[in-house]
């Protein structure tokens, strides 16, 4: 097993971390074509011979590779593995996971193509003549992982000799960030940045990038301290030292960090675990600022540090601890801002420009989802000057100030006219996917529910129940035998965790007698006697855990991975009502390019009529709210509106007409293709229709064609696909397929904890 650092909550196992990277298939992204490349006429476009007409022009005009390439959308995320993670130089092909990770947060969180490169170099200039060389097919450079002070060197030399934003994270994205939380602690303490004394303990690549954006900021060269191992770098000092740490030496007759931080305003600290004691906190001045940036260990916590000082502002890198200084708010969003301006650097105005954003941010009232998703309220002030990491609104504020800066300052070879427009189109360049996952997850960890697993004989319901509990989301229970739970957790390589799990079953369940008892009189009189009742309740597991839940002993249920939905359903409904008759209804979220549609059903309905339809309709729009989507109902058929005219057509029109006389709150319409309800064009060949946009909602006329369309996207459009979402019932009780993955049915469970298609 691979030697890895320490892990932070949530807990994750090394099992689990190699099997994320293997899984559906090793690494963590692909590369798609953007255009047809189906037929031999696409082919001709794509390469020859049509390629030639776009060669031609970026020859006579090499501007225009922004517009006919992706150069302008491309970002090269390079390191040779002299520094990474902490973890120190372990080479650049032990590098990749970490720049592969860093590609796809460019993807995730600015719509950035990013692709990693690996150099396997420690020589500076064989390493930027390489990354020179690759220049013509990148918008921008972003360099991580690479020890000091070669960092500094390669930085500089390649800003010289390229002409797009050459961006060292680990020095600027730290700095960044750095800088927007201190605005907003300085502003909460009541203090100038350039009157207040600031001491920096590390003189690495991050701590001098954040020394030196401070004081571009205003910060004044003699009112900042920098040590490093051997203390105070001061004017006239000679060990230890270099060109990068003399341009911070200072004229000052302090030698230690101790004595450093006798009545500093601002602590900075990017060194090492236990650097600063309780002592030195307690000497610094009124309202002290503490920034422990040291991973994965702060210098001091922030327990240690308030036990002495109960007004300091403190933040640290990790994300266990309020104020969290976390990179992923500054890269994506600033390279984002520069591509789209075609910028040639990324100056200090702009990253000045990213900073002040993010603090103005943090000012800002916080979305509910964002609080959800750490589960208590956010509102600016001593524990929050920073924003979160999943604030919707980062991708539309950010990149704007990061642009205008660039082309303020002289940095945008192609300005942005209509910023306006800008704004509008970077909100919804953002696919909903991650957001919308993101608000299930945060609902889920907000309630903390008992989540029942059904199905404990199965390695990949085992490892989700691990992953649910360790991950702070709530308690597992696990249904099945412990000396089997145990055995397959030792397979997976999860054995510690038998001692963490609640394992139980009908041998060793106390409530089994009333539980026995409980099913034999709701089947009573549907030819059960109390033998059969006890016999289903003694061995069938699924029938077992309906019980559980029924008489309150979990909050939720998950099951299926092991058996057929049909037959689940079967023996769920010996417990509860969860039949077509009963308002129960299947809706299954698809969610591919940047769309989410709601499909139903593909559970519960096996040929619904018009009432029923009605049914699948308010069902799907309740679950729409509850994945924050204002619900537009389509009832989907082969005709438009009576053409062409079929008996199995009439029910989808005469769907909305029941909905006419519920008088239901959100929009409908139908019946209609599929075309004419996603495809603006084609919808407005039908003016008077009542959707105002696109649907969300589609509801299928029988359970196979329900079916059959969520596969059909699931395999050949490779959509993400959640589901089918059990709603209508009582109790909170979700099915799984048996294709499920752990992934899917963490995500089920997560539907489950967050009451989605419950009825209230």
């Amino acid at each position: 097993m691979p030697r890895i650092p320490k892990n932070r909550s949530p807990r994750i196992t090394p099992e689990e971390a190699l099997a994320y990277h293997l899984e559906p298939r090793p690494g963590k992204y692909d590369i798609v074509p953007s255009t047809p490349m189906a037929t031999q006429r696409d082919l001709s476009l794509a390469y020859s011979p049509g390629v030639a007409v776009p060669v031609q022009a970026i020859a006579d005009r090499p501007e225009t590779a922004f517009d006919y390439t992706v150069k302008g959308n491309m970002v090269a995320v390079i390191s040779n593995g002299t520094a990474i993670l902490g973890m120190g130089n372990l080479g650049a092909l032990a590098s990749k996971p970490v720049m592969e990770g860093k590609a796809v947060l460019f993807k995730r969180f600015a719509d950035v193509n990013a692709i990693d490169i690996e150099l396997d170099t420690e020589d500076p200039e064989e390493f930027i003549n390489a990354v020179r060389l690759m220049g013509p097919t990148f918008g921008g450079i972003n360099l991580e992982d690479i020890k000091a002070p070669e960092c500094f060197i390669i930085e500089q030399r390649l800003k010289e000799v390229m002409d797009i934003p050459v961006f060292h994270d680990d020095q600027h994205g730290t700095a960044v960030i750095c800088a927007a939380g201190l605005i907003n602690a300085l502003e909460l303490s009541g203090k100038k940045i350039e009157d207040v004394r600031i001491v920096l303990n590390g003189a690495g690549a991050a701590g001098i990038a954040c020394l030196e954006l401070l004081k571009s900021m205003g910060a004044k060269h003699e009112n900042c301290i920098m040590c490093d191992t051997k203390g105070v770098i001061y004017q006239g000092r000679t060990e230890g030292m270099n060109q990068w740490k003399s341009a911070h030496a200072v004229d000052t007759p302090l030698r230690t960090l101790e004595q450093a931080m006798a009545g500093a305003d601002v602590f900075l600290g990017v060194s090492a675990k236990g650097a600063v004691t309780p002592a030195m906190v307690e000497s610094m001045a009124e309202n002290p600022v503490i920034f422990a940036m040291a991973n994965p260990d702060p210098e001091i916590t922030p327990e240690e540090a308030h036990a002495v000082r109960p007004d300091a502002i403190v933040a640290t890198g990790r994300s266990d601890y309020p104020n969290q200084v976390n990179n992923v708010l500054g890269f994506p969003y600033l390279f984002r801002g520069a591509l789209d301006i075609h910028a040639r650097a990324i100056n200090d105005e702009m990253k000045i420009a990213c900073a002040q954003a993010l603090a103005a941010l943090a000012r800002e009232d916080v979305p509910d989802e964002v609080a959800m998703a750490y589960g208590r309220k956010l509102a600016f002030g001593r524990d929050y000057i920073i924003p979160a990491p999943f604030d919707p609104r980062l991708i539309h504020i950010v990149p704007p100030a990061v642009a205008r800066a660039g082309m303020d300052t002289g940095a945008a070879r192609r300005p942005i006219i209509d910023m306006a427009r800008y704004e509008h189109d970077l909100r919804a360049r953002m696919d909903p996917t991650a957001a919308i996952l993101q608000g299930i997850h945060a609902r889920a960890r907000s309630v903390q529910s008992r989540i029942i697993f059904a199905e404990g004989d199965d390695p990949r319901v085992l490892r989700a129940a691990v992953a649910w509990q360790r991950g702070g989301m709530g308690k597992s229970l696990v249904v099945g035998r412990e000396a089997d739970v145990r055995d397959k957790l030792e397979q997976s390589g999860l054995g510690d965790a038998v001692r963490e799990l609640e394992i139980v079953n009908a041998a060793n369940s106390r409530h089994i007698d009333s539980y026995r008892e409980q099913l034999y009189t709701r089947m009573q009189r549907n030819g059960f006697d109390f033998e059969d009742a006890a016999k289903l309740a003694n061995r069938d597991r699924h029938v077992f855990s309906a019980l559980m839940l029924a008489q309150g002993h979990g909050d939720a249920l998950v099951t299926g991975a092991t058996r057929k939905s049909a037959h689940v359903l079967a023996q769920i409904n010996l417990v509860f009502d969860a039949r077509p008759q009963d308002g129960a209804v299947g809706m299954t979220a698809v969610l591919h390019k940047g769309k989410v549609v709601l499909i139903g059903d593909t559970l519960v309905h096996e040929w619904p009529e018009a009432e029923d339809l009605a049914n699948i309709a308010e069902r799907g729009a309740h679950v729409a709210r509850a994945l924050g989507l204002e619900p537009r109902v389509a009832f989907l058929s082969f005709s438009n509106f009576g053409y062409p005219l079929s008996e199995r057509a009439i029910k989808m029109s005469e769907a909305p007409k029941v909905l006419d006389k519920r008088q239901v709150d959100f929009e409908y319409e139908g019946e209609m293709t599929v075309d004419v309800a996603l495809n603006p064009d084609q919808a407005a060949k039908y003016p008077f229709s009542r959707l105002t946009g696109p649907a969300n909602v589609l509801v299928m006329p029988a359970r196979h064609s329900a079916s059959i369309s969520v596969k059909l996207m699931q395999e050949m459009a490779g959509a993400t696909v959640i589901g089918p979402i059990l709603t209508g019932l009582p109790k909170p009780i979700q099915i799984c397929s048996t294709s499920s993955t752990v992934s899917d049915i963490l995500n089920m469970a997560a539907l489950a904890a967050g009451r989605i298609g419950q009825v209230r």
